[in-house]
Protein backbone atom coordinates (compact mmCIF):
# COMPACT_ATOMS: atom_id res chain seq x y z
CA UNK A 1 0.00 0.00 0.00
CA UNK A 2 1.32 3.34 -0.92
CA UNK A 3 1.66 6.13 1.50
CA UNK A 4 -0.99 8.85 0.89
CA UNK A 5 1.11 11.86 2.08
CA UNK A 6 4.18 11.48 0.09
CA UNK A 7 5.47 14.83 -0.87
CA UNK A 8 8.78 15.06 -2.79
CA UNK A 9 12.08 16.46 -1.85
CA UNK A 10 12.60 18.18 -5.03
CA UNK A 11 9.24 19.61 -4.58
CA UNK A 12 10.11 20.63 -0.80
CA UNK A 13 13.05 22.38 -2.73
CA UNK A 14 11.33 24.21 -5.37
CA UNK A 15 9.00 25.88 -3.34
CA UNK A 16 11.68 27.12 -0.81
CA UNK A 17 13.52 28.55 -4.02
CA UNK A 18 10.06 30.59 -4.88
CA UNK A 19 9.93 31.31 -1.48
CA UNK A 20 13.20 33.29 -1.75
CA UNK A 21 12.39 34.88 -5.04
CA UNK A 22 8.91 36.02 -4.08
CA UNK A 23 8.78 37.01 -0.27
CA UNK A 24 8.65 40.14 0.80
CA UNK A 25 10.88 41.81 3.47
CA UNK A 26 13.67 39.01 3.87
CA UNK A 27 17.44 39.87 4.14
CA UNK A 28 19.57 40.42 1.34
CA UNK A 29 21.54 37.25 1.72
CA UNK A 30 18.02 35.19 1.62
CA UNK A 31 19.56 32.45 -1.03
CA UNK A 32 22.50 32.03 1.59
CA UNK A 33 19.73 31.05 3.90
CA UNK A 34 18.42 28.74 1.70
CA UNK A 35 21.51 27.17 1.05
CA UNK A 36 22.35 26.76 4.63
CA UNK A 37 18.87 24.99 4.95
CA UNK A 38 18.27 22.77 1.96
CA UNK A 39 19.51 19.73 3.52
CA UNK A 40 16.03 19.77 5.61
CA UNK A 41 13.70 17.15 3.25
CA UNK A 42 16.52 15.81 1.02
CA UNK A 43 15.28 12.84 2.07
CA UNK A 44 11.54 11.55 2.64
CA UNK A 45 10.56 8.54 4.14
CA UNK A 46 6.59 7.90 3.75
CA UNK A 47 4.86 5.03 5.66
CA UNK A 48 1.19 4.15 5.63
CA UNK A 49 1.98 3.59 9.44
CA UNK A 50 4.65 3.69 12.34
CA UNK A 51 3.85 3.41 15.78
CA UNK A 52 6.32 6.50 16.43
CA UNK A 53 7.97 8.26 13.87
CA UNK A 54 11.25 9.22 16.52
CA UNK A 55 11.51 5.37 17.37
CA UNK A 56 11.41 4.80 13.88
CA UNK A 57 14.50 7.21 12.95
CA UNK A 58 16.57 5.84 15.97
CA UNK A 59 16.32 2.79 14.65
CA UNK A 60 17.13 4.05 11.00
CA UNK A 61 20.24 5.52 12.72
CA UNK A 62 21.34 2.59 14.50
CA UNK A 63 20.99 0.16 11.19
CA UNK A 64 22.69 2.51 8.57
CA UNK A 65 25.66 2.98 11.21
CA UNK A 66 25.79 -0.87 12.23
CA UNK A 67 26.16 -1.22 7.91
CA UNK A 68 29.32 0.97 7.79
CA UNK A 69 27.41 4.10 6.58
CA UNK A 70 26.26 7.59 7.57
CA UNK A 71 23.14 8.76 7.98
CA UNK A 72 21.80 11.17 5.79
CA UNK A 73 21.24 14.54 7.64
CA UNK A 74 18.15 16.22 6.83
CA UNK A 75 15.73 13.42 6.43
CA UNK A 76 12.09 13.20 7.22
CA UNK A 77 10.13 10.62 8.61
CA UNK A 78 6.13 11.07 7.46
CA UNK A 79 3.35 8.06 8.56
CA UNK A 80 -0.13 8.86 7.71
CA UNK A 81 -1.30 7.55 11.06
CA UNK A 82 0.94 6.32 14.22
CA UNK A 83 0.02 4.42 17.20
CA UNK A 84 2.03 5.47 19.98
CA UNK A 85 2.66 8.80 19.28
CA UNK A 86 3.33 11.07 22.20
CA UNK A 87 4.18 14.97 23.37
CA UNK A 88 5.74 16.36 26.28
CA UNK A 89 5.85 13.91 29.28
CA UNK A 90 4.61 10.95 27.40
CA UNK A 91 1.34 12.53 26.77
CA UNK A 92 -0.82 11.28 23.94
CA UNK A 93 -1.11 12.87 20.55
CA UNK A 94 -3.93 11.58 18.97
CA UNK A 95 -2.47 10.76 15.13
CA UNK A 96 -5.31 9.34 13.16
CA UNK A 97 -5.10 9.73 9.23
CA UNK A 98 -5.99 13.37 7.76
CA UNK A 99 -2.95 14.85 10.12
CA UNK A 100 0.77 15.19 9.19
CA UNK A 101 3.10 13.54 11.58
CA UNK A 102 6.49 12.99 11.36
CA UNK A 103 9.75 13.64 12.43
CA UNK A 104 12.97 15.80 11.07
CA UNK A 105 16.52 13.51 11.70
CA UNK A 106 18.98 16.96 12.18
CA UNK A 107 22.61 15.96 12.87
CA UNK A 108 23.59 18.59 15.25
CA UNK A 109 26.15 20.97 14.38
CA UNK A 110 24.80 23.37 16.25
CA UNK A 111 26.56 25.40 19.13
CA UNK A 112 24.41 25.42 22.66
CA UNK A 113 23.14 28.69 21.79
CA UNK A 114 21.65 28.05 18.42
CA UNK A 115 20.15 24.85 19.25
CA UNK A 116 18.14 26.81 21.86
CA UNK A 117 16.47 28.21 19.00
CA UNK A 118 14.99 24.94 17.06
CA UNK A 119 12.42 24.52 19.23
CA UNK A 120 11.35 28.18 18.11
CA UNK A 121 12.27 27.45 14.43
CA UNK A 122 9.37 24.31 13.78
CA UNK A 123 7.03 26.51 15.52
CA UNK A 124 7.77 29.11 12.73
CA UNK A 125 7.90 26.95 10.39
CA UNK A 126 4.64 25.61 10.66
CA UNK A 127 2.44 28.80 11.67
CA UNK A 128 3.84 30.36 8.33
CA UNK A 129 2.71 26.95 6.98
CA UNK A 130 -1.02 27.35 8.58
CA UNK A 131 -1.35 30.83 7.78
CA UNK A 132 -0.14 30.84 3.83
CA UNK A 133 -2.76 27.99 3.94
CA UNK A 134 -5.60 30.54 4.06
CA UNK A 135 -5.93 30.29 8.05
CA UNK A 136 -4.39 33.60 8.93
CA UNK A 137 -4.91 33.95 12.54
CA UNK A 138 -2.77 31.35 13.21
CA UNK A 139 -0.46 32.41 16.60
CA UNK A 140 2.33 30.42 18.43
CA UNK A 141 2.01 30.33 22.24
CA UNK A 142 5.45 30.35 24.20
CA UNK A 143 7.84 27.91 23.06
CA UNK A 144 5.93 26.59 20.04
CA UNK A 145 2.29 25.30 20.29
CA UNK A 146 0.64 26.84 17.16
CA UNK A 147 -3.25 27.60 17.75
CA UNK A 148 -6.37 28.77 16.38
CA UNK A 149 -8.63 30.85 18.32
CA UNK A 150 -7.07 29.74 21.30
CA UNK A 151 -7.66 26.40 20.12
CA UNK A 152 -4.39 23.94 19.82
CA UNK A 153 -3.60 23.28 16.41
CA UNK A 154 0.00 21.69 16.33
CA UNK A 155 2.70 20.70 18.82
CA UNK A 156 5.94 19.66 18.37
CA UNK A 157 8.85 17.91 20.86
CA UNK A 158 12.59 17.67 20.05
CA UNK A 159 14.20 14.76 21.65
CA UNK A 160 18.09 14.22 21.31
CA UNK A 161 19.88 10.67 20.18
CA UNK A 162 23.79 10.03 20.88
CA UNK A 163 24.15 6.96 17.86
CA UNK A 164 26.38 4.25 20.55
CA UNK A 165 29.37 3.49 17.51
CA UNK A 166 29.74 7.02 16.71
CA UNK A 167 28.75 8.80 19.83
CA UNK A 168 27.20 11.39 16.75
CA UNK A 169 24.62 13.93 18.22
CA UNK A 170 20.81 14.14 16.37
CA UNK A 171 17.81 16.54 17.25
CA UNK A 172 14.80 14.62 16.39
CA UNK A 173 12.64 17.38 15.76
CA UNK A 174 8.78 15.60 16.12
CA UNK A 175 5.49 17.17 14.67
CA UNK A 176 1.92 16.83 15.11
CA UNK A 177 0.09 19.06 12.57
CA UNK A 178 -4.12 18.43 12.75
CA UNK A 179 -4.47 19.42 8.98
CA UNK A 180 -7.96 17.02 8.03
CA UNK A 181 -8.60 14.93 10.99
CA UNK A 182 -11.52 16.65 12.48
CA UNK A 183 -12.32 14.06 15.76
CA UNK A 184 -10.74 14.02 18.69
CA UNK A 185 -10.68 12.00 22.11
CA UNK A 186 -13.35 13.37 24.37
CA UNK A 187 -10.90 15.09 26.84
CA UNK A 188 -9.08 17.03 23.90
CA UNK A 189 -12.13 17.77 21.91
CA UNK A 190 -12.63 21.19 23.42
CA UNK A 191 -9.20 22.34 23.08
CA UNK A 192 -7.60 20.68 20.13
CA UNK A 193 -8.81 22.04 16.08
CA UNK A 194 -7.49 21.28 12.59
CA UNK A 195 -6.98 23.36 9.82
CA UNK A 196 -9.87 21.96 7.60
CA UNK A 197 -12.39 23.27 10.70
CA UNK A 198 -11.06 26.65 10.55
CA UNK A 199 -11.05 26.47 6.77
CA UNK A 200 -14.30 24.84 6.18
CA UNK A 201 -12.55 22.43 3.40
CA UNK A 202 -10.71 19.55 3.09
CA UNK A 203 -6.48 20.46 2.52
CA UNK A 204 -4.44 18.53 0.62
CA UNK A 205 -2.03 16.90 2.63
CA UNK A 206 0.89 16.56 0.53
CA UNK A 207 0.96 20.29 -0.70
CA UNK A 208 0.69 21.27 2.91
CA UNK A 209 3.26 18.77 4.06
CA UNK A 210 5.89 20.54 1.58
CA UNK A 211 4.51 23.83 2.31
CA UNK A 212 5.27 23.12 5.89
CA UNK A 213 8.95 21.35 5.12
CA UNK A 214 10.19 24.03 2.76
CA UNK A 215 9.68 26.63 5.92
CA UNK A 216 11.50 24.57 8.15
CA UNK A 217 14.25 24.30 5.41
CA UNK A 218 14.33 27.89 5.45
CA UNK A 219 14.29 27.97 9.80
CA UNK A 220 17.17 25.61 9.95
CA UNK A 221 19.07 27.64 7.44
CA UNK A 222 17.82 30.72 9.33
CA UNK A 223 19.75 28.68 12.66
CA UNK A 224 23.26 28.11 10.96
CA UNK A 225 23.48 31.06 9.07
CA UNK A 226 23.22 33.42 12.25
CA UNK A 227 25.71 31.14 14.12
CA UNK A 228 28.09 31.77 10.93
CA UNK A 229 27.50 35.68 11.33
CA UNK A 230 27.76 35.33 15.57
CA UNK A 231 31.82 33.53 14.54
CA UNK A 232 32.39 36.01 12.22
CA UNK A 233 31.75 38.90 14.65
CA UNK A 234 29.31 40.33 12.70
CA UNK A 235 26.59 39.83 14.73
CA UNK A 236 22.62 39.01 14.42
CA UNK A 237 20.88 40.16 10.94
CA UNK A 238 18.12 41.04 12.89
CA UNK A 239 16.86 44.95 14.14
CA UNK A 240 19.00 46.32 16.44
CA UNK A 241 20.96 43.36 15.92
CA UNK A 242 19.21 40.53 17.20
CA UNK A 243 18.89 37.18 16.32
CA UNK A 244 16.14 37.45 13.36
CA UNK A 245 14.43 34.16 14.13
CA UNK A 246 13.80 35.99 17.34
CA UNK A 247 12.48 38.92 15.56
CA UNK A 248 9.89 36.70 13.51
CA UNK A 249 8.76 34.89 16.63
CA UNK A 250 7.53 38.30 18.14
CA UNK A 251 5.43 38.80 15.12
CA UNK A 252 3.94 35.50 15.24
CA UNK A 253 3.23 34.64 18.37
CA UNK A 254 0.30 36.45 21.04
CA UNK A 255 1.91 35.34 24.10
CA UNK A 256 3.70 38.81 25.19
CA UNK A 257 1.27 40.80 27.50
CA UNK A 258 -0.85 37.22 28.14
CA UNK A 259 -0.97 36.54 31.87
CA UNK A 260 -0.37 32.88 32.03
CA UNK A 261 -0.36 30.06 33.90
CA UNK A 262 3.36 28.88 34.03
CA UNK A 263 4.84 25.44 35.44
CA UNK A 264 7.57 22.66 33.64
CA UNK A 265 4.50 20.44 33.41
CA UNK A 266 2.31 23.18 33.70
CA UNK A 267 -0.84 20.32 33.07
CA UNK A 268 0.17 18.37 36.11
CA UNK A 269 2.08 20.66 38.36
CA UNK A 270 1.45 24.32 37.56
CA UNK A 271 3.76 26.56 39.66
CA UNK A 272 2.56 30.08 38.99
CA UNK A 273 0.20 33.10 37.71
CA UNK A 274 1.96 36.16 35.92
CA UNK A 275 2.07 38.36 32.99
CA UNK A 276 4.59 37.76 30.11
CA UNK A 277 6.62 41.03 29.33
CA UNK A 278 8.78 39.59 26.82
CA UNK A 279 11.24 37.41 25.48
CA UNK A 280 15.28 37.49 26.46
CA UNK A 281 17.57 37.75 23.96
CA UNK A 282 18.00 33.68 24.63
CA UNK A 283 14.45 32.57 24.41
CA UNK A 284 13.87 32.72 27.84
CA UNK A 285 10.13 33.83 28.71
CA UNK A 286 10.32 36.97 31.08
CA UNK A 287 7.25 36.84 33.63
CA UNK A 288 6.61 39.57 36.25
CA UNK A 289 4.69 37.56 39.11
CA UNK A 290 2.04 39.83 40.92
CA UNK A 291 4.15 40.96 43.75
CA UNK A 292 6.32 42.79 40.60
CA UNK A 293 9.00 39.69 40.86
CA UNK A 294 10.54 39.03 37.56
CA UNK A 295 11.50 35.12 36.52
CA UNK A 296 13.20 33.89 33.24
CA UNK A 297 12.11 30.51 31.86
CA UNK A 298 13.96 28.53 29.49
CA UNK A 299 11.78 25.66 29.76
CA UNK A 300 8.46 24.70 30.92
CA UNK A 301 5.23 25.79 29.13
CA UNK A 302 2.50 27.96 29.68
CA UNK A 303 -1.73 28.31 29.42
CA UNK A 304 -3.24 31.19 28.63
CA UNK A 305 -5.18 32.88 31.72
Amino acid sequence: MTAENSPKPEDVQALLARYVQNRKNLPDDAAIIARYGCFVGSQIESHVFLERAMTHGRKQIRETVAAGKSFRNGTVILADSMGSSKGRFSRVWHAPAGGVWGCLVHANTLLPGSRSFLPLAVGLACCEAVRDSGAESATIRWVNDVLLDDRKLAGFLVETFTEETTGEEYNLVGFGINVNNSRFPAELSSNAVSLSEILGREVDLVSFSVLFLSRLAWYFGLLHYEEARGLRGDGFSGKDGEHLLLCRWKELSDTIGRRVLYGFDVMESPQYEGKVLGINPAGGLVIQLDDGFEKTEYSGEVRYL
